[in-house]
């Protein structure tokens, strides 16, 4: 095993020289991951464990540093343990950005948890930041370390065991959540009761702002391949009319389709909603079922008949999980025609 780890720094020699390798790397696979999504669970499982492996090393780093250093007679060097650890976030990191980026409605608050991922990226890749700013501060490290494997639990899950969209935002939560606890002491300055309680308090608040938030982290492997309003439709072929964007209320007598295909992975059995809106107010919502494996995408629609008296005006179809998570939109203006 000495034999082993003497060859360790020569690789990681190697890595310093071309730190990019490791980002690029996950980048990749995870966007063959992305394009194949139903047949690369593999990689999601193994990220998943070695980043709960690499907790569990940072919560118990120092004690098994010593019984390693009294079983086999050497120390592991703790810049070697740091480096692992960067890469762990690396891989880790660029491997979900793919599936959180092409399933991200830019112009929505997903934004949000999409750009933090890539902040949280960009930093695992810059030195200066990791270990100046994030490796010393250890709770700050343990966050970054929570939402790293929340994004992966997220991507994992529907791939590996076919849960649902709320499902593996529940259990990527609750996990997070946990894995969350011992960075909380650092964040608390004072002693005394007021300490004692935010500590009892700070989890259940956590975990609350997370389910909250729901509504801006994206459905990592969801996402619209087809998408179309018309107001006609062939049940036979499954297939929309010509797309419209602005609709006319006499087109609007006989309804509208709203149509999408949406992506899934292979056995993947999801509630959606499309959630017809107009100007911003919601006046329907209608529940599909899909099932994923399809490589088209799960082609699912809604017939809807029933319009306000005046209907002019903005109109969205939102595609959301049973979570309230936005797959993606719809938009059309009903304007009425210009008198000659």
């Amino acid at each position: 095993m000495k034999v082993l780890l003497d060859r360790i720094p020569a690789l990681l020699a190697l890595l310093r020289r071309y730190p990019g390798l490791v980002a690029l790397f996950g980048f990749c696979s995870g966007l063959a991951s992305f394009l194949l999504v139903d047949r690369q669970a593999h990689l999601a499982k193994v990220l998943g464990v070695v980043l709960l492996v690499s907790w569990l090393w940072l919560i118990l780093e120092n004690l098994l540093r010593e019984r390693i250093a009294r079983r086999f007679g050497f120390e592991l060097p703790l810049p070697l343990l740091r480096y692992g650890t960067q890469m762990i976030h690396q891989e880790s990191l660029f491997f979900v950005l793919p599936f959180f980026f092409i399933t991200t409605t830019w112009n929505s608050g997903q934004l949000l948890f999409s750009g933090l991922l890539a902040a949280a990226a960009l930093a695992s890749i810059t030195d200066p930041i990791y270990y100046r700013w994030l490796a010393p501060r250890r709770w700050l490290l343990l966050i970054f370390h929570s939402l790293t494997l929340f994004a992966v639990m997220l991507t994992a899950l529907p791939v590996i065991f076919h849960l649902s969209t709320p499902e593996s935002y529940r259990i990527a939560l609750a996990v997070a959540t946990v894995l969350a606890l011992p960075s909380l002491p650092g964040l608390i300055g004072f002693a005394g009761w007021r300490r004692i309680l935010l500590l009892a308090a700070l989890p259940m608040a956590m975990a609350s702002a997370g389910w909250m938030a729901r509504v801006w982290v994206p459905p990592a492997t969801l996402w619209l391949t087809e998408v179309a309003i018309s107001d006609r439709f062939d049940g036979a072929q499954r297939t929309p009319g010509e797309s419209l964007e602005r609709i006319s209320p006499e087109q609007m007598r006989n309804g509208l389709y709203a149509y999408t295909s949406i992506n899934a992975p292979r056995g993947l059995n999801e509630r959606i909603y499309h959630v017809w809106q107009h100007n911003g107010e919601e006046v329907d919502r209608i529940a599909l079922d899909i099932n994923g494996g399809r490589k088209e995408g799960y082609r699912a629609w809604t017939h809807k008949l029933n319009f306000p008296a005046s209907p002019e005006g903005r109109w969205q179809v939102r595609v959301v999980t049973e979570a309230g998570q936005m797959i993606g939109a719809l938009r059309f203006d009903v304007v009425a025609p210009t008198a000659k």
